[in-house]
């Protein structure tokens, strides 16, 4: 008996499908699915959750010097001339940053294995690169994901039936965190 269903696709492009439903589920909270490809993405979901719970206090705070520039009343950067040529003025401040200890990084490029880079797209700027963000869903996992299921032993989702499929009569499921 095979460890894993085959879903009738090339190795190559059922990995790409899972990673890709995977992604979406961690992103959205839901999808929607067929049931064969839903108890699949089960086992890596809850396998990336379980990961995210073990590590997601396992990080230090570290205060760093950081130079940013300075902005004038309209939020442009302030620039000044030196020696004929307009130069952007920085100052110095202090910033927090969390710096993962060695488990929790191996922990992060793991999941990175695993879950593809999104960028959401804001629908009200028109601008093709104003309106994009990237969404790092490692860090979701560690600060949104993981507190919420640190009590839990496992079963970190949910599949529910919701009926056959018009075309083929294969099995609808939604899967949801729970």
């Amino acid at each position: 008996m095979a460890k894993y269903r085959k879903l009738g696709k090339t190795s190559d492009q059922r990995k790409a499908l899972l990673r890709n439903q995977v992604t979406m589920l961690i992103l959205n909270g839901k999808i929607t699915t067929t049931e064969a490809r839903a108890k699949e993405i089960r086992k890596i979901a809850e396998s990336l959750i379980a990961l995210a719970v073990k590590e997601k206090d396992n990080f230090e705070t570290v205060t760093v010097k950081a130079k940013v520039p300075q902005k004038d009343a309209e939020g442009r950067r302030v620039k000044e001339v030196k020696d004929g040529k307009k130069v952007t003025v920085y100052e110095m401040v202090d910033k927090e940053i969390k710096k993962d200890n060695p488990s929790r990084l191996h922990a992060r490029r793991q999941m990175l294995k695993v879950l593809y880079g999104v960028t959401e797209v804001n629908s009200e700027n028109t601008n093709q690169r104003k309106g994009r963000k990237k969404v790092d869903l490692t860090s979701k996992m560690f600060d949104e994901i993981a507190p919420k299921y640190a009590d839990r032993q496992g079963g970190f989702t949910r599949i529910v039936k919701v009926g056959p499929r018009k075309g083929d009569a294969a099995m609808m499921v939604i899967i949801e965190l729970v």
